[in-house]
Order: structure tokens, then C-alpha cells, then sequence
């Protein structure tokens, strides 16, 4: 029985999109990659990859690290930010008394990552040095992302908590730019293309803030409470929620273009390609919808819950599972390409630049894959 329901069709009227800041061979910047979260990368990666080496924190790792500058930066449940060279060698930690569980953000030579404690820290990225420090009221689950200030001249750090607000604050001071108050707890990542940032709440809507302004434009309700991510195309957001539904939305109109229906809780995000929609579910299935109409053109069962968010990487995905792999897929088919048994938890979503994959696990460890 097909489980995907097309609800309307809509004219698209296009948005224009967030340039990808210092995404290369060399550089992911960010959780997703991209500011609109679509968790793609164009760079090679070979079929069959080696572990290189690892690195041991002393707690789990659910943050997902990220890669610019020749380094590697990650938070643990430990308390500290990592840096970590391409060889696997502490550069330095910085101790922020709590658990990270978020991404970091490397932007202008700075890191950004928010604590469970609810602070969002600022850190020098060469030194571990603290610039300033931001509190809220909740803890910070999910990534940061960042924003031009309306006059261009300067960028803004965006952070969702669970105090119910999403907090805009200067990216060179700390200071407080604007703030929105949801429902409930906001636990994803906003994605963002310059006009709107749009971000999931356990109040059951999917967001639209103005940039500029923090004032709502709209909100899409969905039922229940999202606890991942969307990620934007055009006028488009994609995103599921803890009742297992994945959504295709028009962002102007407010329209559901299509919904599935028939999955376990989403907590990882999608990964768009060019004409599918990637994304895992704790049913244990990996799921690619294509993109315009919800048909599942197939499905990948893996033998955990699977929370970690895919990467698409040309004609490849890589995701992590809760049964301890790491598994490269085919793009065009889901058919296993190659995997890699770490025995450990993988929440987090891979940061992938040239030949190199890095992962966190559930054993405190720090993964990276490459040529030897």
C-alpha cells in the first residue's frame, strides 16, 4: 500500500538561497554543511575507506563534528570542545562544565557551540580561547547557525533552547540582536536562506522568523513536536516529526505539497539531492522520498534506531546507525556500498571533505576514515 499522500500542487515562487559559507574540499563548516541544512557535499570519497586513526574523550559523543582549517572540532559529553588536528592530535579543549551535545560552527576563525547548561560559547578557533559567552534559559541541543546583519556589515549567530526562544546575537560581541519565543522547547538546528529562518518546536509548528527582525512571518502546524532539523530549497522546507511523518512544505503558501506517513520517529535530519529527499528513522529504516512527489523510491533497514543524519556526497550517502556502523550507500538505489563496524552508537552526522570522513560514537570516540 503506498504510504505517501500528495496534498496539493503549488506554484513554486522561488526564494533566493543562502550562499554555503567556506564549504570546499577542505572545509564543513557546520552540522549540516550549509546554512540551509541540506547536508550535501560535492567532494570524492572513495568506495572503500580505512580508519586512520581515533581520538578518546571521556564521555559519549552525540555533537557532529566539523572540519576547516586542517582541524577537526567536536563537543563531548565530557565538557570540553575539542580541537583536533587532521593526524588526530589534541590542539587543545576548552572545559565548559557540561555536557555538549550540539554542533559546533566554525565561521570566521571562531567556534560557536551551546552547552546543555544553556550557554552559547564564542571560542578563538587556534587558541580555545573564550571570546564571550551567551546564557539562556534552557539547555542548547541543536547547532547554530549564522546570518548576515541587515545592513551586511556584520553576522549574527542564531541558537534555539529550550527556554522556548530563539536567540539572535552579534557573532563578534554576544550581544543580543532580537529573540523569538515559541511553545515549547526548540531542540533542532534553524536553517536559514537570508529571508527566513525556519526552525521545528515541540509546540507541533514548523516556524518562519524574518531574519532581520525576529518578528514570525508564519508557522505550519504539524500536529506534534518536531525534534530535528528541516532543511531548505528554494521555497520548500523538508522535515519529519516524532510521530514518524515526513513533511514536503511551501514555505510562502503554507501548503503541505506531500507528507509520509508511515515511519518511526525523525530525529536526524534530511539531506537533499538533486531530485531525492534522504533521511533515518528509529524504525531502523533509511528512507529516500523523491523530492517533488513523497514516492519512496527505496529504503535501507539497518539494525538499530537511526538518529545520525545522512550526507549526500555526489552519488554516495553516508549515515551512522545506533547498531554501531557506519554505512556508505548507493544514491540511486540504497544498495550497500561499503560499512564500517565501529560497535558504538552513531547519532551524529559525518563531516565529510576531500577522501575523509569523521564521525563521533557512543564510545567517547572520535572516527576518522580515509587512503592510507
Amino acid at each position: 500500500m503506498k504510504k505517501y499522500i500528495i496534498i496539493s500542487l503549488t506554484i513554486i515562487f522561488l526564494i533566493p538561497e543562502l550562499k554555503t559559507y567556506a564549504q570546499n574540499n577542505n572545509c564543513w563548516p557546520s552540522f549540516r554543511g550549509n546554512q540551509s541544512l541540506q547536508g550535501k557535499t560535492d567532494v570524492q570519497i572513495p568506495n572503500s575507506l580505512k580508519l586512520l586513526w581515533t581520538f578518546k574523550t571521556e564521555d559519549i559523543i552525540k555533537s557532529s563534528p566539523v572540519i576547516c582549517g586542517n582541524n577537526i572540532f567536536v563537543g563531548s559529553n565530557d565538557g570540553n570542545i575539542y580541537s583536533v588536528s587532521l593526524n588526530g592530535k589534541l590542539n587543545w579543549k576548552f572545559n565548559t562544565g557540561t555536557s555538549i551535545e550540539a554542533s559546533p560552527l566554525f565561521l570566521d576563525q571562531t567556534i560557536y557551540v551551546g552547552s546543555l547548561e544553556g550557554t552559547l560559547f564564542a571560542l578563538d578557533a587556534a587558541t580555545g580561547k573564550l571570546k564571550w559567552e551567551y546564557l539562556t534559559e534552557g539547555q542548547i541541543s541543536g547547532s547554530s547557525t549564522w546570518i548576515y546583519s541587515p545592513d551586511k556589515k556584520s553576522k549574527r549567530i542564531i541558537t534555539g533552547s529550550y527556554d522556548y526562544f530563539l536567540h539572535c546575537v552579534d557573532a563578534k560581541t554576544g550581544k543580543l540582536a532580537w529573540k523569538y519565543e515559541a511553545d515549547n522547547y526548540i531542540n533542532g538546528a534553524p536553517a536559514t536562506n537570508n529571508k527566513v529562518t525556519v526552525f521545528g518546536s515541540c509546540d507541533g509548528f514548523l516556524h518562519m522568523i524574518n531574519v532581520n527582525t525576529g518578528i514570525a512571518k508564519d508557522k505550519i502546524d504539524v500536529g506534534t513536536y518536531i525534534a530535528s532539523s528541516a532543511a531548505l530549497e528554494a521555497n520548500r522546507a523538508y522535515f519529519g516529526n516524532y510521530e514518524g511523518e515526513f513533511y514536503c512544505a511551501n514555505m510562502q503558501t503554507k501548503a503541505i505539497v506531500w507528507k509520509y506517513l508511515d515511519a518511526g520517529p525523525f530525529l536526524g535530519s534530511p539531506a537533499i539531492s538533486s531530485n531525492k529527499v534522504i533521511i533515518g528513522s528509529q524504525d531502523r529504516n533509511i528512507y529516500c522520498f523523491d523530492k517533488a512527489t513523497g514516492k519512496i523510491l527505496w529504503k535501507f533497514k539497518t539494525l538499530g534506531k537511526v538518529e545520525s543524519s545522512p550526507v549526500v556526497v555526489g552519488n554516495k550517502v553516508i549515515i551512522g546507525s545506533d547498531d554501531g556502523q557506519l554505512y556508505m550507500l548507493k544514491l540511486n538505489n540504497g544498495e550497500k556500498i561499503w560499512s564500517y563496524e565501529i560497535g558504538s552508537p552513531i547519532s551524529g552526522t559525518p563531516a565529510i571533505i576531500k577522501n575523509t570522513i569523521v564521525v563521533g560514537a557512543g564510545d567517547g570516540k572520535i572516527y576518522a576514515f580515509g587512503i592510507k
